[in-house]
């Protein structure tokens, strides 16, 4: 038995409502989410925004933002 290959979109459509109904639409988005790719270069970014700080300045911010124990 040979099947006829079917547009992406259709077995997209088809498979997104398998998901939704077996594990809800939250589910779908959560695990639909985990394949999408993100964007910018992150790498320049830290470089900018940690620019002047250095690694006791960044220990010391993060033990300020974590409550107390």
């Amino acid at each position: 038995m040979i099947a006829e290959p079917r547009p992406l979109a259709e077995i997209t459509q088809t498979a997104l409502k398998v998901l939704y109904r077996e594990i809800g639409v939250v589910n779908t988005v959560r695990f639909i989410n985990q394949f999408t790719t993100g964007y910018g270069d992150y790498t320049k970014e830290r470089e900018q925004l940690f620019a002047d700080l250095t690694l006791d300045d960044l220990v010391t911010e993060i033990k300020h933002q974590r409550p107390a124990a």
